[in-house]
């Protein structure tokens, strides 16, 4: 039986190979590589293109080599060539679903602040003294984890505990993927241990909060000039015999998605400050511009602090995803249900096994969402 490759899948791969060989002329095009912006977002979709390409070659590799391992035994005589031939149909057989998973995963679009740096908010929650120690365990930890990822961390403000630790320590660390490896500590942090103050004995639960936002680009008006209607009139008033003999002045008409109606609106504009219809033309796109900044900034600001908040909730014990538990020297992380009994090492910074199982929970779930 002759072996095809999924079709959605392939499909979805061709469309991509098609961009990816789009993608490699437009990068080689100087009016491309003059306009650095443009060239540097290309280069990062070539970039990532290429080793879905890659990926979808050696796909296709195994799908032809299976089917040829078949033919070979439903038609060979040579009983040495039909063992071989079982041998490369088994292994293909079984590579092509794990390349197969890989290549789903590979079709799910990037969140593209994972690539980004980011900047980290400690900030000690719920336990008063012992919860400002605890934050300071929780920097040391990230700050060991950045040495082992070769990540450069910069510390921006900090608010020292009474009794040591922090009660707020805010820090920018800038690396590769710092982001996307970053923002699954986001939320509650809470510690179970018997404080060094206490006489009796008795376990305390104290409690921290960590925001992690991706560090912001400047923030930048995105117009499409191919959308703007221009038109062009004669201007009025003084200014001498060419102000009514030429159409100096312009009228500009855009449509702008309002980021908090979602409602497209017509932006008109006029400009006759010149007798010189480029220059009117350039001062009218500056107004544009600046009227769209003027509308869309508050939004962008109002997002990171609603995002900011929605990570650390209250700061409350209840509102945990991971406890620290030190005398069964155990670590648990309550949104995969992940347990382990290494925390001296965990705090040392060896987090990297929960964060690899947090990606894998969240692959899987984009993985459902797509219905692949």
């Amino acid at each position: 039986m002759k072996i095809m490759p999924t079709p959605s899948l392939l499909d979805r791969l061709s469309v991509l190979e098609d961009r990816y060989r789009e993608v490699s002329t437009l990068i080689a095009d100087p009016d491309v590589i003059a306009d650095q912006q443009r060239y540097v977002r290309l280069m990062r979709e070539y970039h990532d293109l290429g080793k879905l390409a890659e990926t979808g070659a050696r796909y296709r590799a195994l799908i032809n080599g299976l089917n040829e391992a078949r033919a070979i035994i439903a038609n060979e005589s040579d009983e040495e060539l039909r063992e071989m031939a079982r041998q490369e149909a088994d292994e293909n057989a079984r590579r092509i679903p794990e390349l197969e998973e890989q290549i789903k995963l590979m079709l799910i679009p990037p969140d593209p602040d994972d690539a980004k740096n980011c900047i980290v908010e400690l900030r000690s929650g719920t336990g008063g003294d012992e919860a400002a120690l605890f934050a300071g365990d929780l920097f040391r930890m990230y700050e060991k984890f950045a040495e082992r990822k070769g990540w450069t961390l910069t510390v921006s403000s900090v608010s020292p505990g009474t009794a040591g630790g922090f009660k707020e320590i805010v820090f920018t660390l800038s690396g590769n993927n710092t982001y996307g490896v970053m923002k699954y500590e986001s939320g509650v942090h809470r510690v179970q241990r018997v404080p060094a103050t206490e006489t009796q004995g008795r376990v305390h639960t104290s409690a921290a909060t960590v925001a992690v936002l991706p560090e912001a680009a400047p923030f930048e008006v995105e117009i499409h000039e191919g959308e703007i209607k221009w038109d062009t009139f004669r201007s009025s008033g003084a200014g001498g015999q060419n102000v009514n003999k030429v159409e100096s002045g312009v009228r500009l008409r855009y449509p702008w998605k309002n980021p908090e109606t979602g409602q497209t609106e017509e932006i008109l504009i006029e400009c006759t400050e010149t007798r010189d219809q480029p220059k009117n033309k350039e001062r009218a796109l500056a107004r544009l511009r600046t009227f769209i900044y003027d509308r869309e900034h508050q939004k962008y600001v109002d997002d990171i602090a609603s995002r900011r908040k929605s990570m650390v909730s209250t700061g409350d014990r209840s509102a945990k995803i991971r406890t620290y538990n030190f005398p069964q020297g155990r670590i648990t992380d309550h949104r995969i249900n992940f347990t382990a009994y290494n925390l001296q090492a965990f705090l040392d910074g060896d987090i990297q096994q929960l964060i690899d199982a947090l990606t894998v929970a969240e692959n899987a779930s984009k993985l459902a969402e797509a219905e692949l």
